[in-house]
């Protein structure tokens, strides 16, 4: 293992400062508010500062007694709706809840940035708030997808940061990865999978397998193993630990899987309904209903983070329940008391070699996804 990533935060971790965009979800500030309560009674050292309507969050804060001592709630006159362009909110976002969540990270007053927002728009103001970090040509946004495994989660990225992804980029999302799946699980050599319509290494598009080569090349330097080609069904396999693809394959495969999940539970519910003899077999069931609804529930592992800017910002769901919420703010937190960021940034310098240098270009000379239609 390379010295680049570290594994463990301090014990004596100062307090976490979490910044929080109370007004983006889909459920309203209550399901917000809600969900920072679940987590601080878990967590006793971290502290919010909430943006948004303070009219509907004061009396919110003011109800729950583990919120009082510990939340700073910040006015801001607008919200982003979740179907505003990100070059709209670009121009006029700078009076919103999510652009002030952003800020305080940016300004060193927070640790971490959450929202349940529109996620182009979030991006975009990530993008103007932190910028890119050093090095990085295109962030992404990696979520953790439940395997086959028990006890892990395989990191995939980017699942729509950005729709379009080339061989450079794709090596930078595998160099991110890692540093994700080291840092967050202890994974020693996280084994990498680059997703592709075949594994024999003649098939996919043109970058996909110059991305092969270079991915492959920078594996034993940067301390991972190269797994090669990878197929949509090996998403929750237990024989890797980063799966890497561009944003839009990224994207339709999440939303893929989420509304699979959800058809499998409405189907069991249906026909555990279907006759008294089956509501009498769901009832002996129940026990083991209830282990399978809570590994396929996608509120366990809510949270896609931003990788590749300079400072942590972790986009929920926007339809986000209270359960939801809390596991955003979990993951955080956690990544917050990890400084994650900084050892993502030391990562991705430690594999700049590996990347051509008339690649590894500027901001000017490579243009991001939504910050670049601003």
């Amino acid at each position: 293992m390379t010295g680049t990533d570290s594994q463990h935060p301090s014990d004596k971790s100062p307090s976490v400062v979490i910044s929080v965009d109370a007004m983006g979800g889909d459920l309203g500030p209550a399901s917000v508010i809600d969900g920072l309560c679940k987590f601080a009674s878990q967590n006793d050292d971290a502290r919010f500062v909430v943006h948004g309507d303070q009219h509907a969050l004061d009396p919110l804060v003011l109800r729950q007694e583990l919120l009082k001592d510990r939340c700073e709630v910040r006015h801001a006159e607008r919200t982003v709706a979740m179907g505003e362009r990100p070059s709209h909110v670009m121009r006029h976002g700078r009076n919103t809840s999510m652009w002030a969540a952003l800020k305080s990270v940016g300004k060193g007053e927070s640790t971490v940035a959450v929202s349940c927002g529109n996620t182009g728009a979030l991006l975009a103001l990530a993008m103007s708030c932190l910028r890119r970090a050093p090095g990085i040509n295109r962030p992404a946004i990696a979520v953790l997808w439940p395997s086959r495994d028990p006890d892990r989660f395989n990191v995939v990225l980017d699942v729509g940061a950005d729709v379009r992804a080339d061989a450079e980029d794709l090596l930078q999302f595998a160099l991110m990865g890692v540093s994700y799946s080291r840092n967050s699980f202890d994974r020693e050599r996280p084994r990498v999978g680059l997703l592709n319509v075949g594994t024999e290494e003649h098939k996919g598009r043109d970058e996909l397998r110059a991305a092969y080569g270079l991915i492959a090349a920078a594996a034993e330097t940067n301390g991972y193993e190269f797994a090669g080609f990878v197929e949509g069904g090996d998403l929750p396999s237990r024989h890797v630990d980063v799966i890497v693809t561009d944003g839009f394959t990224g994207n339709v495969a999440l939303k893929t899987a989420e509304g699979t999940a959800s058809l499998i539970s409405d189907l069991l519910k249906e026909a555990f309904r279907h006759s008294l003899l089956s509501r009498l077999g769901a009832l002996c069931s129940y026990t083991s209903l209830g282990r399978f609804r809570r590994r396929i529930d996608p509120r366990r592992v809510n949270g896609g983070v931003f990788l590749g800017l300079n400072g942590i910002v972790v986009k929920s769901h926007g339809s986000a329940d209270s359960t939801s919420v809390s596991a955003a703010v979990t993951l955080a937190y956690r990544l917050s008391r990890l400084r994650f960021h900084e050892k993502l940034a030391a990562r991705v310098a430690s594999g700049a070699a590996t990347i051509p240098a008339t690649d590894a270009g500027t901001d000017e000379q490579k243009p991001v996804g939504a910050a670049a239609t601003c």
